[in-house]
């Protein structure tokens, strides 16, 4: 995949696809120690552990309009070759748990890319899901939390593009002001 944005949101699209209600999505850059954590949890259905045992096998997936899943198995392999590796958790009625790590700075990893237009295509398109997202550079960090921002500015305002782009604005302000690498700016035009 081009960036880690994409490698995400396949994940989160795992996550909705088992029911979940609620999406965390965790970014971890460890600049004094060169690594990178990428972690979602979902409240999703979870997996059996014979399948969870399994899930990074190409040949195993839940969709029956294909019959290869390779987003976390291809995940694994890129965080293998960056220095790192993919753990799932997962327990049936409970959810599920990625999180993978690598080397942040290693020569073949792929940039974030526009996470922050990602996750707020996620947030209009899918208002009965409510997303998580923090982000930490060093001591640095920031969060967003859908369940607030629906009690601070109601829940329609979520589902209003101009709004979203808005926000999606200022995410990017802030995250480059923490140093997050991002892709050139897009017009955030919704």
């Amino acid at each position: 995949m081009e960036d880690l944005s994409l490698h995400i949101l396949d994940i989160v699209e795992n996550s909705l696809m088992a029911g979940a209600s609620l999406v965390s999505v965790a970014i971890e850059e460890d600049l004094q120690d060169d690594r990178m954590a990428i972690t979602v949890a979902d409240d999703g259905r979870g997996m059996e552990p014979g399948f969870l045992a399994r899930v990074t096998d190409p040949f195993v997936t839940t969709r029956t309009t294909r019959r290869v899943g390779l987003g976390l198995s291809l995940m694994q392999a890129n965080a293998r070759s960056w220095g790192g590796d993919l753990t799932v958790h997962s327990r049936p009625g409970e959810g599920t748990t990625v999180r993978v790590w690598f080397q942040r700075c290693h020569i073949d990893r792929p940039p974030l890319g526009d996470w922050p237009r990602t996750l707020f295509g996620l947030i209009l398109t899918r208002q009965e899901v409510d997303f998580y997202y923090c982000h930490r550079v060093g001591e640095q960090e920031f969060e967003l939390d859908t369940r607030e921002l629906k009690v601070e500015l109601g829940a329609e305002a979520l589902a209003d593009p101009q709004i979203m782009a808005l926000l999606r604005g200022q995410v990017v302000e802030v995250l480059g002001q923490m140093g997050v690498e991002q892709v050139p700016a897009l017009p955030l035009e919704p």
